[in-house]
């Protein structure tokens, strides 16, 4: 996989930036939203402010990031390049920038027209980020190339997500109850994060586990067929769901699960076979990401089986808490402290033409500032697992640890944003002062 990678066909440095440093706004909003809300927004997951966090961290900051990585990695691992890249960052970004804006609000206040707007603005943007990339990919040959497979049934995912997404919010803003709204709502869930994210991280770390962490490939049976096992389980899962099988979940949905319990395990095998002599801050991030993963898919496992726990109103709270924040928040972020200061060392290093050098990666974003976000980032995902089981105890130091760790996410990608000027400006005297002498 490592020598498939292209980074001569890396976009502007602008296409990804604009999206990763407004992820961790969004999860700055939520975080003040789970402050004001405090316990009694947590007594049950259908709470207004409970939809409003959930909606920010998933259509805000993991929306966002994961726009931007894939608005690169398309180009740099696939040759799929973005036709009039910067055009089309620019109308995505705005697009979903205000609609999970409009989505969370209308969620808080309850207004059609937001949720009106949230509907317009996310199916745009959507829309014009699933056409620019399904013509990236046009000519990548899907046969011969699982990571393909991999992105494409990861868009897959997000259209049937974001499709059921606005569906739900057209019910809300109309007020109709003539559709199964649980019903949508499970599948709008378990595509999301099955499909959609499930995959994108599993071919994302087909480049990425191997390259930067120095391990092992993923074994050939696996890098081919687990994107089309999980779409293909989920989708018979979804259908099972839909007609109200009683034994779906057991029968069905437990497959899917255990997919990605095998691709977290092979993962954490991969990592401890890594041949790195230090274990630098991306290896702590997947850590701790597989191991919310693997907890959360053996907490759905036993709830399948035991009704009290399934009943448990913690249950769902715990679950949102380990996807969310453990998995899917911890290996977003470490990706970030990989593909930053990379982009900021390749475009720079383009730019000094050979005369000038780019500062080294580890100066672009400083170890120290890694690690102080690490930190407060896994002190944040401890205290969110203890809210949903106590929330009158834990939500107010979670909240405030979330916020901490997103300002600090925020403040070292704004570092590396001004080393990159900070450079361009040292390039352009230095190239002009070599023209002039000449």
């Amino acid at each position: 996989m490592q020598g498939l990678l292209s980074f001569d066909q890396a976009p502007p440095l602008s296409v990804p930036m604009r999206f990763f440093l407004t992820g961790p706004c969004f999860a700055m909003a939520a975080s003040a939203v789970l402050l004001v809300g405090g316990p009694s927004m947590l007594a049950s997951r259908w709470t207004s402010e409970a939809l409003a966090f959930t909606h920010l961290f998933t259509a805000g900051f993991m929306l966002q990031i994961m726009l931007g990585a894939l608005q690169q990695l398309f180009p740099v691992a696939l040759g799929a390049n973005f036709h009039h890249p910067e055009r089309t960052a620019r109308w995505v970004h705005i697009s979903i920038t205000l609609g999970a804006f409009f989505l969370a609000t209308a969620f808080l206040i309850r207004q059609s027209w937001l949720f009106d707007g949230a509907m317009v603005l996310l199916g745009l943007g959507t829309v014009g980020f699933l056409f620019a990339a399904a013509q990236a990919l046009r000519r990548v040959q899907w046969r011969t190339n699982p990571a393909a497979r991999g992105f494409g049934v990861a868009l897959v995912g997000l259209a049937v997500t974001v499709s059921l997404g606005l569906l739900l919010a057209g019910s809300l803003s109309t007020g109709t109850t003539a559709l199964p709204l649980l019903l949508i709502t499970q599948l709008h869930v378990s595509w999301g994060f099955l499909v959609w994210c499930g995959t994108l991280i599993g071919a994302v770390a087909l480049f990425v586990v191997p390259m930067f962490l120095v391990t092992p490939e993923y074994p050939r049976s696996f890098a081919r067929y687990f994107s089309i096992s999980v779409l293909g389980g989920t989708l018979a899962w979804s259908v099972a769901v839909w007609t109200q099988w009683e034994f779906a979940d057991a029968v069905l949905g437990t497959p899917v699960i255990i997919a990605l319990a095998v691709f977290c395990g092979l993962t954490l095998r991969l990592l401890h076979r890594s041949k790195r002599a230090k274990r630098e801050t991306l290896h702590h991030f997947w850590m701790l990401a597989l191991l919310s993963a693997l907890a959360a898919c053996s907490l759905w496992l036993v709830q399948t089986m035991l009704p009290e726990l399934n009943q448990w109103p913690a249950t769902p709270l715990l679950l949102a808490a380990l996807v969310l924040m453990g998995a899917c928040g911890s290996v977003m972020t470490g990706m970030l402290y990989k593909i930053v200061p990379f982009l900021v060392w390749q475009h720079l290093q383009n730019r000094g033409q050979g005369q000038v050098l780019a500062p080294n990666m580890k100066k672009v974003i400083p170890q120290a500032r890694m690690d102080r976000q690490l930190h407060i980032h896994i002190a944040a995902c401890l205290l969110m697992v203890l809210t949903a089981v106590w929330p009158r105890w834990f939500v107010y130091p979670a909240a405030a640890a979330l916020a901490a760790a997103q300002m600090v996410l925020l403040q070292n990608l704004l570092h590396a944003r001004g080393v990159y000027h900070h450079h361009l400006q040292v390039i352009a005297a230095t190239l002009a002062k070599a023209n002039t002498s000449t």
